[in-house]
């Protein structure tokens, strides 16, 4: 299906948030997610059913100094 995530136009077959954040390989613990302006609880993650168009926001946080 087709979405935006962060900006960019993605061709994936997920149906979960959590399939998107696994799809990128991002760390779990580090990223938060928006889909359509709305952050979605990690713990909502596999339960958040995704649908063509939607847009995603996936931010990662990264330490350093």
């Amino acid at each position: 299906m087709q979405l935006l995530i962060n900006g960019e136009e993605h061709q994936l077959n997920v149906s979960t948030l959590d399939e998107v954040v696994s799809h990128f390989e991002l760390e779990s613990q580090l990223v938060v997610t928006e889909v359509d302006g709305e952050i979605i609880d990690r713990s909502n993650w596999t339960t958040t059913t995704i649908k063509e168009g939607m847009k995603i926001e996936l931010v990662q946080f990264v330490g350093g100094g």
